[in-house]
């Protein structure tokens, strides 16, 4: 079990570690995909710029408005846009530094009382502050073994 400055900490420290991760890659290596079938280390990158944009929104939405609905978005067409199946990271890097940043310090400014408000997803039902600080700690996290694992392919 994390402490929420714990999962608060994951989410700052993302993009660090996502650019020791690639720092140096070569294309070729970004380009290849983390398991048959999947994305590449360059569509993960993108897609948690994508991904945590979306959240760092819903975010907001909850803290400012009574049971907001949050919109889904079809996260593998996202990846397969030519942006984000051929573009370059740095863009998604540099948007994912300022991003987490402001994501954590926004995360930190929730009072206690606050953490248990929700916003509704038509997938998964209520979704609170509290479990989308989870849920995105967690996600960076698996996203990094992805990369990791594209990266020592081959």
């Amino acid at each position: 079990f994390m402490t929420r400055e714990e999962l608060i900490a994951k989410i700052e420290a993302l993009p660090g570690e996502l650019r020791r991760l690639v720092s140096g890659a070569a294309p070729a290596q970004l380009d290849r995909p983390y398991r048959p079938g999947g994305w590449t280390s360059r569509q993960v990158i993108h897609h948690l710029a994508d991904s945590h944009m979306h959240a760092y929104i819903r975010c907001r939405f909850i803290a400012l408005e009574n049971d907001p609905p949050l919109k889904p978005y079809d996260q593998n067409a996202w990846a397969a846009l030519p942006d984000a199946s051929d573009g370059p990271i740095e863009p998604s890097l540099a948007i994912l530094d300022g991003l987490q940043a402001r994501w954590a310090a926004f995360f930190r400014s929730v009072p206690d009382d606050a953490w248990t408000r929700k916003g509704y997803h038509p997938e998964y039902g209520a979704v609170t502050l509290e479990r989308l600080l989870e849920t995105y700690a967690a996600h960076g996290e698996k996203h990094l073994g992805h990369i990791r694992a594209g990266l020592n392919q081959g």
